[in-house]
């Protein structure tokens, strides 16, 4: 029994001194405290304060949350605004699949790391080598995330229209800037760059002639239908973040790095 002190003690201290924690929590400020863009922009699109806190309690995720405000406010319907924050967010479930693969939870840990498996809980996890940093890392980062996203939201949705237009000042940029400073680095390659060219330049050539929201699915087709015609050409595209199979490719390899 007088043992388990000292235990507490020394996983006390080892999260402290954890490389990946202090990521994680780093990350964790930054980025919740644009939360409060997204609150005050939210109500100022024509969310109430429950409206607004119920996407970022359920939906959590902040470039689907963007899009999907932005359409509600530029007057587009409901379907066009879940279909745009849809397509943002389906990444959400390749990075499950990658950290699943990983982190391998069990149980309710399952349920939980669905919930705050985002862009920021899969960098700092994959960013890591050693197994019980990446976990440290996801968790640090996924759950510091969503606590501090949805208290700021809540202070951008009280503040609300206090700000003045927040698009005055880049508000609405943030999280775009975020999520492309996210994607690009990972564009390996001059196809998948010149696609996300190609999709960029059809989303601004739609929008003055289509509803709002919908420049977006016109993105995703025109990508579409450029990989079906490149299909099997090329090798190039996004880097993986990790490899969720390294055992078979070590069998592979004949068991040589």
């Amino acid at each position: 029994m007088g043992l388990e002190p000292a235990k507490e003690n020394r996983q006390t201290v080892r999260l402290r001194d954890s490389p990946a924690v202090r990521v994680g929590v780093s990350i964790s400020v930054a980025t919740g405290l644009y939360g409060i863009s997204f609150g005050a922009l939210s109500v100022t699109s024509g969310l109430d304060f429950w409206q607004t806190m119920a996407l970022s309690l359920l939906l959590f995720s902040g470039g689907s949350q963007f899009a999907f405000i932005g359409v509600v406010g530029g007057g587009g319907s409901g379907v066009a605004a879940m279909s745009a924050a849809t397509l943002l967010g389906m990444r959400n479930g390749i990075y499950g699949m990658q950290l699943n693969a990983l982190l391998r939870p069990r149980g309710w840990r399952r349920f939980a790391s669905a919930q705050v498996t985002i862009d920021e809980s899969a960098a700092t996890s994959t960013g890591q080598t050693d197994p019980d940093e990446q976990r440290r890392g996801f968790w640090a980062a996924g759950i510091g995330i969503y606590v501090l996203w949805n208290v700021f939201t809540a202070v951008g949705a009280l503040a609300g229209s206090g700000l003045g237009d927040p698009r005055q000042w880049g508000l609405d940029g943030a999280a775009v800037a975020a999520f492309l400073a996210l994607l690009w680095p990972r564009l390996k390659g001059r196809e998948p760059a010149a696609i996300a060219v190609v999709c960029a330049v059809a989303t601004v050539l739609a929008v003055p002639w289509v509803p709002p929201g919908v420049p977006i699915l016109v993105a995703a087709v025109v990508a579409a239908v450029i990989g079906a015609v490149s299909h099997g050409r090329s090798n190039e595209g996004l880097e993986p973040d990790v490899d969720p199979y390294p055992e078979s490719n070590e069998t592979f390899r004949g068991g040589t790095a």
